[in-house]
């Protein structure tokens, strides 16, 4: 890795704590730069959605890979952003107790939207993936915010 992609794991990893689900589900960095980032989720007894095949729950799988398309959306287009799409197709269910990684990368970025893409699976081959997924963000215009944030707070002043 590069200086700045070393910096920038570095930074997302100080962020992870602070998003509880990631913190809970052992969520951690193990690549980033702009526009691509590849995560981890560590396979562990209380992410299991099935007791009877211990596979990991679709719960933590789609919190893997949200995660993967939002941090990559903040490292293409740092600004306030919304989810206007998320949708994940899964193609198979995990192997029982084997981490799984999930890679996203931007790859159209406009002045107010990024779509984002990634794929999960086992560390190796990709070619047995457990789920891809698909991620659009629409820019926020800051100005507007703030405006409607103003006009609220005069709304419940006169109140």
């Amino acid at each position: 890795m590069t200086d700045v992609q070393e910096k920038i794991v570095e930074r997302m990893r100080r962020i992870i704590p602070y998003i509880k689900h990631c913190s809970v589900l052992g969520i951690d960095v193990i690549f980033a730069d702009i526009g691509k980032i590849k995560l981890i989720l560590p396979y562990s007894q209380h992410i299991v959605g099935n007791v009877d095949t211990d596979t990991i729950s679709g719960g933590a799988l789609t919190s893997l890979m949200d995660t993967a398309c939002d941090f990559v959306r903040a490292l293409s287009k740092p600004s306030l952003m919304s989810t206007l799409d998320l949708r994940i197709d899964y193609m198979s269910a995990g192997e029982p107790g084997l981490d799984i990684v999930g890679e996203a990368e931007a790859y159209r970025v406009t002045n107010n939207v990024v779509f984002c893409r990634g794929i999960a699976y086992h560390e190796g081959p990709q070619d047995n993936p457990i789920a891809h997924c698909t991620a659009t963000f629409m820019r926020l215009d800051p100005k507007l915010m703030t405006d409607a944030v103003a006009n609220r707070d005069k709304s419940s002043e006169s109140k």
